[in-house]
């Protein structure tokens, strides 16, 4: 009698290890279905705005060529933008796409996904004001944490607070402008990157 108990103990303990199993690898799969959904939205979302930036590109040169041969001129100069940016542009890149794939979808959820709500805002929003360097280094970054989960409020959280906050810009406005305007310009600015992340979530975190 005992070993038939066992048996049947042993039989229930192998079930239930392969029922949590099953149950595990199903929810890493709908993470990873999850993430190539958005990606794939994404990758046809930037479609049309290359199509409309290569017709303006178009329309420009063929300007430039009747106004006596000033899209030399303007393909030299954006040349020079090119080498001076390329190398950030590329580091940048690179670390939106590790971005992507290193931090766990549970943790982004957790922290600046959709289901963080207003902690996931404030969070994004002491990030943007710290973060450093220009759009070619937050821009990236901010697409590959959209990509990988973040939700759209955190985001905008994130932009709106790098481009009003620029802690990284402080000492130069200090320098050049002054403390007091600095400071007026921050108090004046402050409520500013939550309240913006608030409205995004709240009106079009379905449009992401």
């Amino acid at each position: 009698m005992a070993s038939l108990i066992l048996a049947h103990m042993t039989s229930m303990t192998h079930f239930l290890r392969f029922e949590l199993l099953l149950n595990i690898t199903s929810q890493s799969s709908m993470v990873y279905w999850r993430i190539e959904l958005i990606q794939k939205e994404r990758k046809y979302s930037m479609l049309i705005p290359t199509i409309i930036m290569g017709v303006i590109t178009v329309i420009l040169l063929i300007i430039g060529y009747q106004k006596g041969g000033m899209h030399i001129t303007g393909l030299k100069s954006a040349l020079e933008m090119i080498i001076q940016i390329f190398p950030l542009l590329i580091l940048s890149f690179v670390t939106a796409g590790m971005v992507q794939v290193l931090l766990p979808s549970e943790l982004l959820s957790q922290w600046i996904g959709t289901e963080s709500g207003l902690k996931g805002i404030l969070i994004g929003t002491v990030a943007g004001g710290l973060s450093p360097g220009g759009p070619y280094v937050s821009l990236p970054i901010a697409a590959g944490l959209l990509s990988a989960g973040a939700s759209i409020g955190t985001m905008v959280a994130f932009l709106t607070s790098w481009s009003l906050w620029a802690v990284s810009r402080l000492p130069m406005e200090i320098g050049i402008l002054g403390w007091k305007f600095t400071l007026i310009r921050l108090a004046s600015t402050f409520l500013f990157p939550p309240i913006a992340g608030l409205i995004a979530q709240t009106f079009f975190s379905n449009l992401k």
